[in-house]
């Protein structure tokens, strides 16, 4: 397997750190230039000393010092610009590779995949996979090139100290990547562990509310902290297991200076090899280990980040929502043309499902919980796909279109309304990116924006925070209707966007949506019964299927289950205390 299948690389990416392997290797072998300029000084002078030579003229050697300083200079300095200069965009190339290929996913993906897996994946994983391919796989790869050049020139030299010298590198490096089938594992748990913590933490912050205000702080505080525990120790197993065998190469590795030292000293005694031989050897094994030596307490990344790159690759195996950018609907009529559907092979959602909604009208679909209500609008605007039967708009199967180029036929206004920690103008403008401040403040006045933004310090300039957290429900929920306007699709889904608002703060919204909704092809999830009765068509569901269809008087006529839910409504909206 190449690196870039392994780590998940860019061809760029494969690039840059061939090429910091290339200058790394450079970069230690031009050591080796400042070895041979100190060793022949030393020959030299111990010349003089025992041999009675003249004394050495310094100045030839001065002279190679300077100019192994500075191609040491120019050589570490492209070493480092591959490593961690030019090397760095990879991760920005590989979260943005990611986020694309999110974009273009199935909404069933997300369904089967936990929320802070996915955060790990693109945040974590990628960080992981940085290190390993700026810290490690540079070194590395330039130790085994070094190790090489080093290993050729040294048995050359002096075969039997070369050997001496050498053998505990392989063994060290062999080792410790046999020990990957014990390590592996362990680093899987590891971070499974860590992602059960960041489930905690994120449900926490979500559910401090319910939390506190049901006295369970105490109790629920107590099961964050067995996961963290548990989390602790499996972290301390981790690094300990890789403590034992990374210490255990780095003594192996060690070794070879040992046996170096002995060889050596038993062929100088035998005369069978000089002392500058040796020293000569001691100063090239001292800089063969320094860069191993690196690499080994690095090596873990290494492992951790070939199973980070495993993870990452499972998104780009997922297969993607596709479909054709020719969109020529005639008209927007919607139509559920025998549909059935269940959620990844499951039980059915809905089943045998046959409806039009007409461009121009208002068609609710009302029905109990779990009626498969809220699944038909993901249908129709294909966040998942019809398991049998068609749902097509104008006559085209949307299953043939690319979820991005049908989706611009859509506006959505959900009663749970999602907004940025941006500017109320900022957030309007996501309806139609290019649109003029002119256009945008166009939009909030017909949604009746005007009023609040008024009253606010910096008036559309106004930052809302984190999903609105300034704004009521019906000013967040006018600002959504804003950002529908602006876009001016000709589809528009409604899910009961008026359910959760008071009396007041509903007319303002029903005025914004009576503009939004004249002339477009509309589909109301409706809970409350009054929400649909000026609709032109109802579609009652129950149990994944339609059991009634028509207008709300002719329903109510025929006294089936939509007359049911209205009564039983009516009666409710009597009952007081």
């Amino acid at each position: 397997m190449s690196i870039k299948e392994k780590y998940g690389l860019t061809d760029e990416g494969v690039r840059n750190v061939k090429l910091g392997a290339a200058w790394t290797a450079i970069s230690n072998i031009a050591v080796f230039a400042g070895v041979g300029i100190l060793f022949l000084a030393m020959g030299a002078f111990v010349d003089h000393v025992i041999g009675g030579a003249p004394l050495p003229d310094l100045l030839p050697y001065l002279a190679g010092l300077v100019v192994f300083i500075v191609v040491l200079f120019v050589t570490e300095y492209f070493a480092y610009y591959y490593q961690y200069g030019v090397i760095y965009n990879e991760s920005g190339r590989q979260r943005i590779g990611l986020a694309e290929r999110l974009r273009k996913l199935p909404l069933s993906f997300f369904g089967r995949r936990d929320l802070a897996d996915l955060t790990e994946t693109i945040m974590g994983d990628v960080k992981t996979i940085e290190h390993a391919y700026s810290h490690v796989l540079p070194e590395l790869y330039g130790a085994y090139i070094m190790l090489g050049v080093a290993a050729a020139g040294l048995l050359v030299f002096d075969w039997r100290l070369a050997i001496a010298a050498l053998w505990s590198a392989p063994v060290a490096l062999g080792l410790l990547f046999g020990a990957r089938g014990i390590l592996a594992p362990l680093v899987r748990e590891t971070r499974m562990r860590n992602i059960v913590v960041s489930d905690d933490i994120q449900e926490a912050l979500e559910c401090v509310r319910e939390v506190r205000a049901t006295n369970q702080e105490e109790r629920y505080l107590e099961h964050i902290r067995a996961d963290v525990d548990a989390a602790e120790k499996q972290t301390i197993k981790g690094e300990l297991m890789m403590g034992v065998f990374v210490n255990g190469a780095q003594i192996v590795l060690r070794l070879g200076l040992a046996t170096t030292i002995l060889a050596g000293a038993a062929f100088v005694l035998d005369g069978t090899c000089s002392f500058m031989t040796l020293f000569c050897f001691l100063l090239v094994v001292s800089r063969i280990y320094a860069p191993f030596d690196q690499c080994l307490m690095l090596i873990a990344e290494l492992f951790a980040a070939k199973t980070a790159s495993a993870r990452m690759k499972s998104f780009f195996e997922e297969p993607l929502a596709q479909g054709g950018n020719d969109y020529a609907p005639q008209g927007h009529d919607v139509v559920f043309d025998d549909v059935s559907f269940s959620y990844d092979g499951g039980d059915r959602v809905l089943s045998h499902v046959q409806f039009t909604a007409r461009e121009g009208e208002v068609t609710a679909l009302v029905g109990p919980s779990g009626s498969g209500k809220s699944t038909c609008a993901k249908l129709v605007c294909r966040f998942w796909d019809a398991t049998s039967g068609r749902v097509t708009v104008g006559g085209v199967d949307v299953a043939t279109v690319d979820p991005e180029v049908l989706l611009g036929d859509f506006s959505m206004v959900f009663q749970d309304v999602v907004l940025f920690d941006d500017t109320v103008m900022g957030n309007i403008r996501l309806g139609r990116r290019g649109a003029s401040d002119e256009e945008v403040l166009a939009a909030a006045r017909a949604a009746n924006c005007d009023e609040f933004v008024s009253r606010m310090p910096q008036g559309y300039a106004t930052m809302i925070g984190e999903n609105g957290a300034r704004l009521s429900g019906g000013e967040r929920q006018r600002i959504s209707i804003a950002r529908a306007l602006l876009k001016g699709a000709p589809i528009v889904l409604l899910d009961e966007a008026t359910a959760s608002l008071d009396v007041e703060n509903e007319t303002e919204v029903q005025q914004a949506l009576s503009r939004l909704l004249a002339g477009k092809t509309v589909i109301v999830i409706a809970h409350r019964m009054r929400t649909v009765a000026n609709a032109d068509k109802v579609v009652v569901l129950d149990s994944g299927r339609v059991v009634e269809q028509g207008t709300p008087i002719g329903l109510m006529e025929r006294d089936g289950l939509f007359a049911r839910m209205v009564r039983l409504q009516q009666e409710s909206a009597q009952w007081a205390l």
